[in-house]
């Protein structure tokens, strides 16, 4: 078979690390099942905005326009502020290839404890789906008389009828194939245009899907129960902003950061889509040998799944499930003792 392309890029701090794991696990399940991949790598990072005053090149989105699919490290190092290599970055490869599905799975694995008493293994398994290229995220807005004590910053936003249905419908039809249950987070109590509009599409896709049960949430009770009752959740669907700060919530609840996923998805396929950990940079550990890979090998068994390879998927994550089990095969951030590569060698073990 043709070899599927796949573009890299490590970023910054651990994200080097984590990747570099995640392409020796890719490259291992896919000899085992009789895949080939090629991989095309970038340094679009912190380190080359500080050389070159970009985190990408002017044709970068057409260098990755081609890919089966984007493999991304993580992004941010200190001295660049964060709106710069997000919006230099992350957030233009995910508009400009339509990724307006960002998937965020939430398991508690048996051996890494939640801090959250009622959480335990086999009950908490859900997922956030979060919009991922409008909402309360726009580029619109401004700042107005810069230092003066009458400064004005305004920031809009933006909630079509195409994207929030779209969002919506893909989080319904999700639920279908695991327990049949979708939440909306919501805040229509307070915020009176945008909300109440969300509420209304939501309304109007769940009578299309009559198989699905489906409630609303306002966000900050959901937050609440979120914590307080993590395995009442299957599919929870949330606007970018709401969902990016539940689907962090969530990855504390599951026990780590570390070991969190995510897609940037184009359910369309017309372009490629591009998974990525959902921990950050951690300058503090990077070049240590200890950052935690999982999160990336998760990432990237959801990246098998959606080549549609979801035997090689399943593999993997038998083997991150064998890998968390023991202490001796786990990074300290989740109770462990392993470096990086002690955590990789188990997994090529079990695979």
């Amino acid at each position: 078979m043709a070899a599927q392309r796949i573009a890299v890029i490590p970023g910054d701090g651990i994200g080097v690390e984590v990747t570099a794991a995640a392409r020796r696990v890719l490259d291992a399940v896919a000899a085992r099942h009789g895949l080939a991949f090629s991989y095309d790598e970038y340094d679009w990072s912190c380190q080359r905005y500080a050389r070159e005053g970009t985190m990408m090149p002017a044709d970068g989105l057409d260098r990755l326009r081609g890919a089966d699919a984007i493999l991304l490290g993580a992004v941010g190092w200190p001295g660049v502020p964060d709106h710069v290599s997000l919006w230099g970055l992350l957030i233009p490869i995910r508009r400009a290839f339509r990724q307006y599905v960002n998937l965020r799975p939430i398991r508690v694995f048996e051996g890494v404890a939640s801090p959250v008493r009622g959480a335990v293994p086999g009950r908490v398994d859900f997922v956030v789906v979060r919009e991922n290229v409008e909402g309360e995220y726009s580029e619109i807005g401004g700042r107005l008389n810069r230092g003066l004590p009458d400064e004005v910053a305004m920031q809009e936003a933006v909630f079509t009828r195409a994207g929030v249905t779209r969002i919506v419908d893909y989080a319904f039809t999700l639920a279908r194939t695991r327990r049949s249950y979708v939440t909306s987070a919501t805040k229509s109590n307070g915020i009176v245009h945008t909300m109440p509009f969300w509420d209304e599409i939501v309304a109007e896709r769940a009578a299309e899907h009559p198989e699905v049960r489906s409630d609303s949430e306002h966000i900050d009770a959901l937050a609440a129960k979120l914590v307080l009752q993590p395995e009442r959740f299957d599919v929870i669907v949330a606007s970018n902003l709401f969902g990016d700060i539940l689907s962090d919530l969530a990855a504390a609840v599951a026990g780590s950061i570390g070991i969190a996923p995510s897609g940037n998805i184009d359910p369309t396929r017309t372009y490629p889509s591009m998974f990525e950990p959902v921990h950050g940079s951690a300058p503090d550990i990077a070049g240590q040998g200890v950052a935690n890979p999982l999160g990336a090998v998760w990432s990237a068994a959801m990246m098998l799944d959606h080549l549609g390879h979801p035997q090689a998927a399943a593999d993997v994550m038998a083997a991150v499930e064998a890998c968390l089990l023991e202490p001796g095969t786990r990074t300290r951030d989740v109770g462990g003792t392993a470096s990086t590569d002690e955590v990789v060698d188990a997994l090529l073990r079990h695979l």
